[in-house]
């Protein structure tokens, strides 16, 4: 535990002026810009005992409860050793000492691609239209009117920085700032380029191909490397993002990676079975429709859904099948159901209550359940 008095060589009885005076004296000596690096922790020690016997309240306090008074909640009171050292020494004491370069990245831009849902489930390589920033191609990034070249600031020799001296208490300080007559970059434009005002780029519309993987879905964003905006100054190119927006398909619903679609079929076909023809995004498929075949019943087509994103293999397609049943009956039709009906007993039906795990209802509360 560090005694400040003892750190800035003076007695506790010290007054203010001392106090100050001692404190110049070891600035000027443990200055890392004099002393070098390995003086630094010194220096902030010198800097924090000043901080604290400089002010009549904190040196009370000190004197009170030693270093712990400072160490608590209220440690962080009142200026720090950053704001002491900015004040004697310039806050831009660590400003860059190079030129800072006239070219920077540019930004990202973001586009939206609206697909079908073939595209999705199979990939697609589209031509998009966007409008970026680009190279200006007059000069070629330089920024300079052809012909000529940038040239060496005259203020800071190139440095992109400038030094200054001032007088504190401490004696004569050297600051460095960005030069402002270069802005920094150590070279100025003495004939910008007219087609882009000395910016480097321009903007443009331009064609580009997006190769549109399978599996994508709405909000899916494909990522081109150095395809967004120019940087200024002719900088590198930052990154383009397609946002994917997948348009309804009037058949098929998809869920994940799966598809889905409703088949009517007549009563007579559900209870005898027959064989059905599908159009599917592959192609016409047949639906085999067994004899006895219930409402709500789904059949199943394996890899016949959307392509997995970033790996093989395909979902499915799942055709659920509503049975029809017939409203309106002729006289004959209303004889042949009413015969079938006396060979199979059910003239008269009784009603029976389903068991609780399957029927209607339940598939009714395992929808709303989100089974």
């Amino acid at each position: 535990m560090n005694d400040y008095y003892e750190v800035l060589g003076v007695s506790r009885q010290a007054s203010q002026e001392e106090i100050k005076k001692a404190y110049r004296k070891l600035a000027r000596k443990l200055h890392p810009d004099v002393a070098g690096p390995d003086a630094e922790e010194k220096f902030k020690d010198v800097t924090r005992a000043y901080e604290v016997l400089s002010n009549p309240e904190k040196r009370q306090m000190y004197d009170m409860g030693g270093e712990q008074a400072f160490t608590g909640a209220g440690a962080g009171a009142g200026f720090g050793f950053q704001d002491i050292f900015e004040t004697f020494f310039g806050a831009a004491a660590g400003a860059p000492r190079g030129p800072v370069p006239r070219g920077r990245r540019g930004q990202d831009a973001l586009v939206r691609l609206d697909i079908d849902l073939g595209e999705a489930v199979f990939g697609a390589t589209r031509e998009l239209q966007v409008d970026t920033a680009v190279i200006c191609p007059t000069c070629n990034g330089t920024c300079c009117r052809p012909g000529t070249s940038p040239r060496t600031c005259e203020v800071c020799h190139g440095r992109g920085s400038v030094q200054r001296v001032t007088r504190s208490f401490l004696g004569q300080v050297m600051s460095t700032t960005a030069c402002s007559a270069c802005g920094g970059h150590g070279t100025i434009i003495p004939e910008p380029c007219t087609d882009c005002a000395g910016e480097g780029r321009v903007r443009t519309r331009r064609t580009i191909r997006v190769e549109v993987p399978a599996g994508v879905d709405s909000g899916t964003r494909i990522r081109m490397s150095g395809q967004g905006e120019v940087g200024p100054g002719g900088g590198p190119a930052g990154d383009l993002y397609i946002e994917i927006r997948e348009k309804p398909h009037p058949a098929f619903v998809r869920r994940g990676d799966d598809l889905h679609c409703t088949m009517s079929i007549p009563m007579t076909a559900a209870a005898l079975g027959t064989v059905l023809q599908l159009e599917t995004l592959d192609g016409v498929r047949e639906i085999d429709v067994e004899p006895g075949t219930q409402p709500e019943q789904v059949v199943t087509l394996r890899d016949l859904g959307v392509g997995h994103l970033n790996r093989g293999g395909r979902g499915d397609l799942h055709v659920h099948l509503d049975v029809q049943v017939p409203t309106r009956l002729d006289e004959r039709q209303r004889e042949l159901l009413a015969e079938l009906a006396a060979l199979r007993g059910e003239e008269q039906p009784e009603p029976r209550l389903a068991a609780s795990g399957s029927g209607m209802f339940s598939k009714l509360r395992d929808k709303l359940a989100g089974r």
